[in-house]
C-alpha cells in the first residue's frame, strides 16, 4: 500500500508539500497540484481521512436542518447548498427534524459531540435561547425570517412577515376579503411560521378585518393536508365558503386545486388559492398557482459561504439583494 513518502517521491516533491495538499493548503502552485493527484492515481493512493481528521481538530462535515426533505423547496435547498460545499473538503449530513422540538435538539447535539463542525438550519422549532447555547461548540447559520438575525446568530433573513402581508393584501386588492390561511406550525405558539402568521394578521387588521379563527388551517405541510383542506371547503355551504386561501407551499395549493376541480368548484371564481415559494411545478399545475417566489438557490448559496467563512475564521459580506421575494402572478387568483 502507498504511502504519502511514496507520493512525495513519484512526483518529486517533499513530503510537507504534499502533506499540505492533502490537508488544502492554500499556497501549493498548480503545477504541484497537478503532479501530486497524477501520483496519487498511479500508485492509487488514498489518504487516511480520519488522522487528516484529526490533526485539523475537523471532522469536515456540516449539517443542514430541514423539516422534511420532500418538501421540495427544502430539497432544492439543499441541492443548493451541497453544490456549493462540494467545493470545499467538507461533505453534508442531510437532518430532518419533522417539526419536533425534541429531535431539533438531539440532530443539534451532533455539534456538542463534535460529529459536525457547523450546522445550517433551515427549520427552527427551539426558542432562539436553546440554539444558541451550542454556539460554543461550533458555527451555527440560521436560515429564516429577516428578524432571526436579532438574535446574533448569523443568519441568511429573508422578509417572510413583509412578503406574506403583501400577499394578503395582494389578495384583497383583488376584491378577496374572505381569506383562509394555512400555517405549518400552531398559530403564533411556535417558531414554524410565526412570521407569516404576523404578516396575515397585519394585513387583516390595516383593513379593518377581524381574525377569524375558523380560516385558520395550523400544522399544514403537504399535498394531503391540501386535498383534506379543500374537502373541508366543499363541505360547506356555499355561504360559508372562504373567498381565497394563502395555501402557505405550492404543495398544499396543489392539492386544493387538485380536489376542488375533481369537485367541480373553480379556481379562481369560486375560491381563488395562492401559494408561497414558486416551486417549478407551480406552473405547470392544471391552474398555474399564483405564489411568493423564494430565491432558493441564492439562499442555499449564501447561508453555505456564510458557514464555511465561519469555520475559517474569515468575513463574509451577505449580497441581500439576492434574497428578495416577490409576487409571481398566475391564474390561480
Amino acid at each position: 500500500m502507498a504511502t504519502i513518502k511514496d507520493v512525495a517521491n513519484d512526483a518529486g516533491l517533499s513530503v510537507t508539500t504534499v502533506s499540505r495538499y492533502l490537508n488544502n493548503h492554500p499556497y501549493i502552485s498548480e503545477d504541484n497540484k497537478m503532479k501530486i493527484k497524477n501520483s496519487m492515481i498511479k500508485l492509487d493512493y488514498m489518504p487516511n481521512s480520519s488522522a487528516t481528521q484529526l490533526r485539523a481538530n475537523k471532522t469536515f462535515t456540516i449539517g443542514v436542518i430541514v423539516s422534511r426533505i420532500t418538501n421540495p423547496f427544502f430539497s432544492y435547498l439543499i441541492d443548493a447548498i451541497d453544490k456549493v460545499v462540494k467545493q470545499t473538503p467538507y461533505h453534508t449530513l442531510i437532518m430532518q427534524s419533522y417539526d419536533d422540538v425534541d429531535e431539533e435538539v438531539r440532530l443539534l447535539d451532533m455539534l456538542k459531540q463534535k460529529n459536525i463542525d457547523g450546522i445550517i438550519m433551515a427549520s427552527l422549532e427551539n426558542d432562539l435561547s436553546v440554539i444558541k447555547q451550542y454556539q460554543k461548540y461550533g458555527q451555527i447559520v440560521l436560515i429564516g425570517d429577516k428578524s432571526l438575525a436579532q438574535s446574533d446568530i448569523p443568519t441568511i433573513g429573508t422578509e417572510q412577515e413583509e412578503a406574506t402581508y403583501h400577499a394578503i393584501q395582494f389578495l384583497l386588492n383583488k376584491g378577496y376579503t374572505d381569506i383562509a390561511y394555512c400555517t405549518g406550525g400552531h398559530f403564533l405558539n411556535t417558531k414554524h411560521g410565526s412570521s407569516r402568521d404576523k404578516g396575515y394578521i397585519r394585513a387583516l387588521a390595516d383593513n379593518h378585518i377581524e381574525l377569524n379563527n375558523k380560516r385558520i388551517y395550523t400544522n399544514i405541510h403537504t399535498i394531503e393536508d391540501g386535498k383534506h383542506i379543500a374537502s373541508s371547503v366543499i363541505a360547506m355551504s356555499q355561504k360559508d365558503r372562504p373567498t381565497s386561501i394563502f395555501a402557505g407551499s405550492d404543495e398544499v395549493a396543489a392539492g386544493i386545486i387538485q380536489t376542488f376541480e375533481a369537485n367541480d368548484l373553480n379556481v379562481p371564481s369560486d375560491v381563488a388559492v395562492m401559494g408561497y415559494d414558486n416551486q417549478p411545478f407551480s406552473s405547470m399545475v392544471s391552474v398555474p398557482i399564483t405564489t411568493v417566489s423564494q430565491p432558493v438557490e441564492a439562499i442555499g448559496q449564501e447561508a453555505t459561504h456564510l458557514l464555511m467563512s465561519l469555520l475559517d475564521d474569515k468575513n463574509y459580506d451577505v449580497d441581500v439583494d439576492k434574497l428578495k421575494l416577490k409576487i409571481v402572478e398566475r391564474l390561480s387568483v
